[in-house]
């Protein structure tokens, strides 16, 4: 079995601080794919570098406290790639890439434009730029595994107040869209819809901060596993894991039948 895990830790010192590491210890993952981490290098202790006695590597941002993405992995991969388009987003520290034999492992992290114009602008750029890299990874015949925060809800089963959301960045036309090509046309699979196309509230994996939007579940699907569909046929399970909060997005966990 190969259990993937991902989770936008939206700080990692503050989600250390709300015991991430002992929850990840006992989850006898394969893979950690971490987003947000909200950090640089220098700001990472010596726990955080060696997390269980895992390989970890992390693609920060240029900008301090801001985005970045990392992979934890039991196994040592044969090549880490950091970043995707020598560009504005690779600045942002938004994709990391581990291969082992025949299977790549991507950590992403979506812009979000839900701050302002300019920052759904550069949402807009990154799908554009980011659709024909994925075209490019399914090309190369490899089973691949993208996990991360995609700050898009694909459907209207995706989150609770859809209609009230329709104008909102997150769940635009244009970003649910873009979703569709990359399952329709481009032929990846939605691993956790596969395994539970009716899912309701139970696959929400973010709740805003403001009101009582995780009291009440008033939430959000918008972190995913999105797989080549060799490997997403092997999937067996799915949990949004709610029992501990260590963000404001719960893990994804996954189990592959996948060795």
């Amino acid at each position: 079995m190969l259990r993937i895990i991902s989770l936008n830790l939206n700080g990692i010192r503050s989600a250390w601080n709300k015991n991430v590491l002992p929850w990840a210890a006992a989850q006898r993952a394969d893979i950690f794919c971490l987003q947000e981490l909200k950090a640089q290098l220098p700001d990472l202790s010596a726990e955080m570098k060696a997390p269980d006695s895992m390989h970890a590597f992390y693609h920060c941002a240029e900008k301090k406290g801001y985005s970045g993405v990392g992979i934890w992995c039991r196994q040592a991969p044969d090549k880490v790639v950091e970043g995707f388009d020598g560009g504005e987003f690779d600045a942002e520290g938004r994709f990391i890439r581990a291969d082992f034999g025949n299977l790549s492992v991507i950590s992403l992290y979506l812009p979000s434009g839900s701050s302002s114009p300019e920052r759904q602008e550069a949402k807009f750029r990154f799908l554009d730029a980011f659709l024909p890299h994925m075209a490019a990874l399914r090309a190369e015949g490899r089973e691949i595994v993208l996990c991360g925060d995609w700050n898009i809800a694909h459907q209207a089963i995706d989150l609770k107040n859809w209609k009230s959301n329709q104008k909102n960045s997150g769940f635009l036309p244009e970003e649910r869209a873009w979703l569709s090509r990359v399952f329709d046309e481009q032929g990846w699979v939605d691993v956790y819809r596969r395994l539970y196309p009716d899912a309701g509230e139970a696959c929400y994996t973010w709740w805003s901060n403001r009101g009582q939007a995780w009291a009440k579940n008033v939430g959000w699907r918008i972190d995913y596993q999105i797989a080549t569909p060799g490997i997403a046929a092997m999937a067996e399970k799915a949990e949004v894991y709610k029992a501990e909060r260590f963000s404001d997005h719960a893990p994804l966990i996954i189990d592959y039948d996948f060795k």
